[in-house]
């Protein structure tokens, strides 16, 4: 790299940098209006396909936690940069057989939505050596078009998941109907709340160990109302990163 894209980066990385903290400061007010802790909703920034040099620049914009959606871009950028303290998230659909590609780097998976797929990463995990953090997706919109399973069919999916070695389940994660009016998705986060709230009652003993402590929900455009019904992660892209292109599924 010259020096002028050397600069160039940099000058990006800073823009990156204030974008993040500008999204960052809303969430915290976001939070606090709420009446909870700031430092109790993590903010996800969705690099899905982003280049590698934006991701580098992230990096230096000190952006630790980025969310991807597709496999083979995960794999990717995470074996071209490794070692740098980022903090990977796969958030999208995920096939089983896609699984082992993404086991070695990814620290959290969202979107865990049946006992197959929870069976396939425990399987990769133990061979791996590893303890992988997930998430059970939950449709909650009832569109077709989205991944999750039913809202009835999470309490068999955490009772077979947590029995499952070199996982630990987390929580659960939604993506809500895309509406320009967060009062259509607000009982979609709701809703979300509720079922993690029933698990907890379900399963007392691993609800006292954090394994229901986290809520996935809510983006750019919907991220205060997930943050009034109980989101500890929001998953935000374009408000960081701005438009991205379209991509098929790898």
């Amino acid at each position: 790299m010259n020096t002028a894209q050397s600069s160039e980066r940099s000058a990006f990385a800073e823009e990156l940098r204030l974008r993040y903290n500008a999204i960052s400061t809303a969430v915290a007010d976001a939070t606090r209006k709420a009446g909870r802790a700031p430092e109790s909703v993590q903010v996800i920034a969705v690099s899905k396909t982003q280049p590698l040099e934006v991701i580098q620049a992230a990096q230096e914009a000190d952006i630790s936690a980025l969310g991807e959606n597709y496999a083979q871009e995960l794999k990717d950028k995470a074996s071209a940069l490794p070692g740098n303290g980022t903090e990977w998230h796969f958030i999208g659909h995920l096939q089983t057989n896609k699984v082992k590609m993404i086991a070695p780097f990814v620290h959290y998976i969202h979107s865990v939505d049946s006992v197959r797929l929870a069976q396939e990463v425990s399987k990769v995990a133990v061979n791996l050596g590893r303890i992988i953090d997930i998430l059970l997706q939950v449709n909650t919109s009832g569109e077709e078009s989205k991944s999750g399973c039913e809202p009835h069919e999470i309490f068999p999916l955490a009772e077979a998941a947590l029995s499952l070695p070199n996982i630990r389940v987390r929580g659960l994660m939604t993506i809500a109907a895309l509406s320009d009016d967060v009062e259509v998705v607000r009982p979609m986060f709701r809703l979300l709340r509720s079922l993690r709230d029933e698990l907890r009652i379900k399963f007392p003993e691993a609800a006292l160990q954090g394994t229901f402590d986290e809520l996935s929900m809510g983006m750019s455009g919907d991220y205060e109302a997930a943050i009034q019904e109980g989101a500890t992660m929001v998953r935000i892209g374009t408000a960081i990163f701005g438009a991205r292109e379209k991509k098929q599924t790898l």
